[in-house]
This record gives structure tokens, C-alpha cells and sequence, in this order.
């Protein structure tokens, strides 16, 4: 039997882009964070 990789579910790759994405997130988050001087709930207005 052939051992078939699928293109969905955990493979590297999906790993390797949720994990620069997040990465990306959080800097921005930071970065929006230091340029408003209000915390990130602060800006959902949830504090």
C-alpha cells in the first residue's frame, strides 16, 4: 500500500503558515497596541 499524504488537516505546511500568520498577528497586535497607547481590549471596547 502506497502511504498517501493528505492535503488537508495537520501536515507541515498547514503548520509552517498558522505559525507565521500568528506570529504576524501578535506583531501587529503589538505594534497597534504601542501606536494607540490603549490595550487591545481597550480598543474592542470591551474594557
Amino acid at each position: 500500500m502506497e502511504n498517501k499524504e493528505g492535503k488537508l488537516g495537520f501536515t507541515a505546511f498547514a503548520e509552517n503558515w498558522n505559525g507565521r500568520l500568528a506570529m504576524l498577528g501578535f506583531l501587529i497586535g503589538i505594534a497597534t497596541e504601542l501606536m494607540t497607547g490603549k490595550g487591545i481590549l481597550a480598543q474592542l471596547g470591551l474594557m
